[in-house]
């Protein structure tokens, strides 16, 4: 009888500790993997305060007077919702053309591309700050904006008809590896001329920051 009650007891207390065991919390849940856009969001960041000589890709003979001209981008400043990266070109006669800054937003549905444009005076462009949003995920490599309807806008108010159908990527390759690239593009189809302009940056060659954008003094 002892023997039994002594059994009953063991058996009581074990069962007991499985259920504390199965009421006790278990492993805190893991973190989300982060999307594409967050993994290319922080590739840029990494370039932060750094800037990297580059050159025409595309040969169209509406850019012949930036073929084999220097150009430079500058990741100049970042935080955690929008970078602001200056696009820099020689001119022929060893001046430069400080008027354009790429800026890359998040949003609440992805990431935004916009076009600044400044005069050498810091005055605004009429056409500025055009650009659009991501349609799609994309990659970590690569994400692709349509023109967005404020853009079509200007461009209508502009004349520039043919820019309705515009859209800009951009490309940042993972930073640190020997071949690592960044590249600014636009794609226009067939029916609205078939535009195409590239201009890609070596990541592996850092160069002194240039001087800030006209109209910026930061």
């Amino acid at each position: 009888m002892k023997q039994t009650l002594k059994a009953t007891g063991l058996l009581s207390a074990a069962i007991f500790t499985l259920t504390l065991s199965a009421c006790e919390p278990g492993d805190p849940p893991s973190a989300p993997e982060p999307s594409a856009q967050d993994v290319y969001f922080e590739r840029l960041s990494i370039l932060c305060g750094k800037a990297y000589p580059g050159q025409l890709v595309s040969d169209q003979e509406a850019d012949a007077e930036m073929m084999g001209q220097p150009m430079i981008m500058h990741v100049a400043t970042c935080d955690q919702k929008q970078i602001q990266i200056p696009f820099h070109i020689g001119n022929a006669d060893g001046s430069w053309n400080r008027s354009r800054t790429w800026i890359i937003t998040r949003t609440e549905d992805g990431l935004r591309l916009k076009h600044r444009h400044r005069h050498e005076d810091g005055s605004l462009d009429t056409v500025s700050n055009y650009g659009g949003d991501t349609a799609a995920p994309g990659t970590a490599e690569r994400q692709e904006f349509p023109v967005d309807d404020e853009s079509i806008a200007l461009f209508k108010t502009a004349d520039l008809d043919q820019s309705v159908t515009n859209t800009w990527a951009v490309e940042i390759t993972p930073p640190g590896q020997q071949d690592a690239r960044f590249a600014y593009e636009l794609r226009r189809p067939e029916t609205s001329g078939g535009r195409f302009f590239r201009v890609e940056f070596d990541l592996s060659k850092p160069v002194e920051a240039p001087p800030p954008p006209w109209g910026d003094e930061s």
